[in-house]
């Protein structure tokens, strides 16, 4: 089946997807999303990911390294109905992209590989929707390779991400000799030929029939332990039937009680229709998925998605083409177009929309508007900023932006040639601009500046996009992590008494402080307290109090990193009459925690990963070896065909440079990746 649909932006909103594909880096998401553009028309030539043809992996440097980098959204028709995908970075330190299409989603594509199962990066992007409430279907891919097991993917996927996986496929063949799968649901086989593109349906084969109805009643079974209509019928009929089992894994998708597992080979173009077909029949369209919500003057509001209502909408990318500066939408409600003035709702800044551009990862078509449900791109917004909410100047709406992590690695760059100066600071503002998990900071102490970022490797792609994108030759000090201070044994009844009095009004705050650990599972990196009694601090002091503390934990006293892990509990204090002020409170709240962090013992924590290596198994020595010499502390190792996955926890600062050693050390054939894990106490300076 195959379309050539042109894109309508008065399509039904019943008729709209707005899916992401997600993946750990080489699960095959970028070769999935290929075949889905080729099938439904939108390319008229499949491309490769080792050729660097594909059309998401549009970036010079997603072609040369062989991996996606920035989410690409592109746009499609199939059987009538018009989808807008994402294809999502595979690797840890591109997860913010990850994060900011998942705001915008209404679901998702997770593509496992059939040998590996769930891998590190599966697990974390699963979490992030999982956050943010996307239903999901799987696709296990690749089971066309060596080793590729449909029935142990499926148990990994149950056993670490604790979803009802719900297969509705069997493979025909094994490894190389997969040439299609069984439906479940309409027990009919499809077949693809040598070359994929199309397929053959029938009957299912004779050596399969036995083992397609058995899996055919463990579904059943399944469906009915979760869902109550479909629980009735069996009860009812011992058996589901086809209708009632189609709307049943609907449901039970939407809710998030089941996840529909598919399988094929992208690469050899073999199970992407069926795929495309549980998409429509599973995933969620804007109608199906609850109203947005936002706030005005702090009360909150709900707008459904109707092409009628005002306009409300959702900027969550924003990049330089060659059409202009980008701003990447989702439109929640309402209607937009070209010519439209729109509000700013956190600047409170009027813009005008210039463009509306339907977008295909590096090319784009002109439209005249966008109507809810749209991810539409827009020309003409000159400081919307990722994150921000675009709405009708008369119905004002703040929606919830996406989470933003802090940066974990920080490098110091500079122009090599002097007159460059302003030309960097100006390119490493816009990087910032297009990528909030990017900061840029100048180091008080040696006037340098210092970039931030998720990783080396997110710092190794910014510095060269400004490189390339500016001509700018720039310097690249050594990469440094960001630490943190936590407190190790705190202090009881610190006093201080905080009295200024130079003319006029004084200040004048009594504070007594306790300090202690939080402890290591606790949810929030402060927790503030009182036990004042008979009214001796009243309660807006108490909180200015706080406040002062919150001041205090920018800079502990080892080396001026940000604080962690501490509880304060004011036990006491005293006020005047005249003097004290919630000001003067502030004032004490951090003057007297940071004397309390001098008194106690402090202790100095370090970024750790947990990294996952896989290499052959005449290396698992040398590679354990270096791993210690990292300080890494191995937490597990399993053998899988001739390779060994090992994994560990190690300190951020020692992975710098790995994959280099790890190349080395196997001959090439090694690979890690890394995932965040928190925080870890640090040796000490000499240790």
């Amino acid at each position: 089946m195959r379309t050539d649909l042109h894109l309508r932006p008065t399509s039904p909103l019943t008729t709209v997807r707005n899916l992401g594909i997600l993946a750990h880096v080489d699960a095959g998401k970028t070769t999935v999303t290929e075949r889905i553009l080729y099938l439904t028309g939108s390319i008229h030539k499949r491309g490769e990911v080792h050729d660097g043809t594909t059309v998401t992996d549009f970036d010079p440097q997603e072609r040369d390294r062989g991996i996606t980098i920035f989410a690409a959204a592109v746009s499609c028709s199939w059987d009538g109905h018009r989808i807008n995908l994402i294809d999502t970075p595979g690797h840890i330190d591109f997860s913010d992209e990850v994060e900011r299409s998942l705001r915008v989603l209404d679901g998702a594509v997770a593509v496992f590989d059939a040998v590996a199962g769930v891998e590190p990066q599966s697990e974390s992007v699963w979490r992030q929707a999982d956050r943010h409430g996307v239903p999901r279907i799987a696709f296990v891919n690749k089971l066309d390779r060596a080793g590729a097991d449909l029935d142990t993917a499926v148990a990994s996927i149950r056993e670490r991400l604790h979803p009802a996986p719900l297969v509705v496929q069997l493979p025909i063949g094994r490894e190389d000799g997969f040439t299609g799968v069984v439906d479940l649901l309409r027990m009919r086989s499809l077949v693809w030929a040598d070359g994929g593109g199309t397929f053959e349906e029938g009957p299912v084969p004779d050596a399969l029939l036995a083992e397609a109805l058995r899996r055919r009643r463990l579904l059943e079974e399944a469906v009915a332990e979760l869902h109550q209509g479909a629980l009735e019928e069996f009860c009812s009929r011992s058996e589901i039937g086809a209708a009632t089992l189609t709307a049943a894994l609907r449901d039970l998708t939407r809710t998030g009680d089941g996840v529909v597992v598919l399988c094929g080979s992208a690469y050899r173009n073999r199970g992407i229709e069926p795929l495309l077909e549980a998409v429509l029949a599973y995933l969620p369209s804007p109608l199906d998925v609850p109203p947005v919500r936002g706030t005005l003057d702090g009360a909150v509001q709900e707008r459904a998605a109707d092409p009628a209502a005002p306009f409300a909408a959702l900027v969550f990318k924003v990049n330089s083409a060659a059409t202009g500066r980008l701003t990447y939408l989702r439109v929640y409600s309402g209607t937009i177009g070209k010519g439209d003035t729109v509000l700013d709702a956190g600047t409170r800044r009027t813009e005008r929309i210039g463009r509306i551009l339907r977008v295909r990862a590096d090319r784009h078509a002109d439209v005249d508007r966008a109507v809810a449900g749209d991810i539409v791109a827009v020309v003409g917004l000159k400081a919307a900023r990722a994150g921000a909410t675009l709405c009708a100047p008369g119905a004002p709406l703040v929606l919830e932006p996406p989470t933003v992590a802090e940066p974990v690695v920080s490098v110091a760059v500079e122009a090599r040639r002097g007159t460059d100066g302003d030309r960097l600071t100006v390119a490493l503002a816009r990087l910032v601009e297009e990528d909030p998990s990017l900061a840029v900071r100048t180091d008080p102490e040696t006037g340098q500046t210092v970039l931030s970022g998720m990783g080396e490797l997110h710092l190794e792609v910014a510095v060269e996009k400004v490189r390339r994108a500016h001509g700018l030759e720039i310097g690249v000090g050594r990469p440094q992590v960001a630490h943190r201070e936590t407190v190790g044994r705190g202090v009881s009844g610190l006093l201080y008494r905080h009295v200024k009095q130079d003319g006029g009004a004084g200040q004048f705050a009594h504070v007594v402080l306790d300090t202690e650990p939080l402890a290591a599972d606790a949810d929030d990196g402060f927790v503030f307290r009182s036990t004042v009694t008979g009214g001796r601090v009243p309660q807006e002091y108490v909180r200015a109090v706080e406040a002062g503390c919150r001041d205090a934990l920018a800079e502990g006293p080892i080396g001026g990193h940000p604080v962690t892990g501490l509880r304060v509990t004011l036990t006491d204090g005293a006020t005047h009459p005249k003097d004290s002020s919630e000001m003067a409170f502030r004032t004490a709240g951090r003057l007297a925690l940071r004397e309390a962090l001098r008194a106690g013992t402090m202790v100095l924590l370090e970024p750790v990963v947990e990294v996952t290596v896989t290499v052959p198994d005449d290396a698992v020595g040398g590679v354990l070896g270096d791993l210690a010499a990292r300080r890494g502390r191995v937490s597990g190792s399993t053998a899988r065909a001739g390779t060994a996955v090992v994994t560990a926890t190690v300190p951020l600062a020692e992975l710098f440079g790995y994959a280099t050693r790890l190349r080395s050390r196997t001959q090439g054939r090694g690979t890690f990746t890394a995932r965040p894990t928190g925080y870890a106490p640090a040796p000490a300076p000499g240790a």
